[in-house]
């Protein structure tokens, strides 16, 4: 699941976290979805289940990883081990990179990238304030400070990274040339509208993430 609430990706409500497996197994991931009248009684799979499927159709798979590190990376490493194609065919990726660092730990074969939106911490996607406490604020723009310094200067060889997965906001042609000469690629989210992936393919020659490949969508941070 991407958000913290079950809202704006299924037909539910309340917190991801005060559900249960078998209560979240009941929503319909569809229900929200432009082509939901094709596929009226989904149901949220398991990571398994959703890993099979997206073999099947012969799909890169972006494990993005939001906490819990030590489970993450457990369950990951017995999916490697019991298809091993996904070595080929997906990346562990995370805004924490504790989570990278131990997957890289775990099986060095895997590939990671590190995912970054500058001052994450501190602010929503959309630039407001994460805090209403004026002193809370401030000092998670300090940590944001930090954690980009660290994420560019050594994080990202510490982790072993292949890629990293940036909002597509602050990419330029500086900044992607920056991470090739490191051997490191670019990948930038989300690009949602025709003339944004025209930029990014002609200009950037960057690879990118999008909600969509046939139609323009709502921008998502």
């Amino acid at each position: 699941m991407h958000d913290d609430t079950v809202e704006r990706t299924t037909d539910g409500a309340g917190r991801l976290q005060d559900l249960t497996f078998e209560e979240i197994r009941k929503l319909n991931p569809a229900a929200k979805h432009r082509l939901r009248s094709q596929f009226q009684d989904e149901k949220v799979p398991t990571l398994r289940e959703a890993v099979v499927e997206s073999m099947h159709h012969n799909l890169t798979i972006y494990f993005d990883v939001k906490g819990h590190a030590n489970q993450a990376v457990d369950a990951l490493k017995q999916l490697y081990q019991e298809f091993p194609q996904l070595y080929n065919s997906s990346i562990v990726c995370s805004f924490m990179p504790d989570v990278v660092y131990k997957m890289r730990q775990a099986d060095r074969n895997v590939v990671t990238a590190l995912t970054f939106r500058p001052w994450q911490l501190s602010h929503l996607g959309d630039g407001t304030s994460r805090f209403s406490s004026s002193w809370k604020h401030f000092l998670y723009m300090v940590m944001d400070v930090i954690l980009d310094w660290s994420l560019h200067s050594f994080l990202w060889r510490l982790c072993g990274v292949s890629a990293f997965l940036i909002q597509k906001n602050f990419v330029s042609q500086d900044y992607v040339r920056h991470w090739s000469s490191r051997g490191i690629q670019v990948i930038a989210w989300t690009v949602n509208t025709f003339a944004e992936k025209s930029y990014y393919e002609s200009v950037l020659d960057c690879s990118y993430i999008t909600d969509s490949l046939v139609e323009d969508c709502d921008p998502h941070y």
